[in-house]
């Protein structure tokens, strides 16, 4: 695994394909503040009160030049799925090979019920019109988490 991700260091670039047979890429989003999140599976209680956090928050976001990228290790399918039951409003990218998740550090060994597992650890990055991580949230607990990072944005 390498090293975590921190606040100041540069974001790891990254292209995904997301739903709809389209593609997100960090360099293309470069002088813009942008927000990856990673979440560990669509269509799960937490993941979907996350996504639609975000949703119901785009236009706030849009209004102050932000992206919002959930990334999971899900396929593009299962995401096209999850945005249309919910009619989300994010662009949603798909990590099946976890490089992604592996480079932003957020594939952690979970424990449930007494059995250890890998897993996404539900993280936050909000990365600054440079490119650099501007804050880290991890371990993030769902309720409140897309406010406190629009707040964060707007301060950018």
């Amino acid at each position: 695994m390498t090293d975590a991700v921190t606040e100041g260091s540069p974001a790891p670039d990254f292209t995904l394909p997301t739903d709809g047979a389209g593609s997100v890429s960090l360099s293309a989003l470069k002088g813009k503040p942008v927000v990856v999140y990673f979440y560990p599976k669509d269509d799960t209680s937490g993941c979907t009160k996350e996504a639609i956090g975000f949703s119901c928050l785009k236009d706030q976001f849009d209004a102050i030049g932000a992206t919002v990228i959930g990334i999971s290790p899900d396929s593009a399918k299962s995401h096209e799925k999850f945005r249309g039951k919910y009619e989300l409003a994010i662009t949603l990218g798909a990590d099946e090979d976890r490089k992604v998740i592996e480079a932003y550090g957020v594939w952690v060994e979970k424990s449930m019920y007494g059995k250890a597992y890998m897993g996404v650890d539900r993280s936050t990055f909000l990365i600054g019109r440079d490119g650099k991580v501007a804050k880290v949230w991890r371990k993030v607990k769902v309720p409140g988490h897309a406010e406190e990072v629009l707040a964060a944005a707007k301060a950018l």
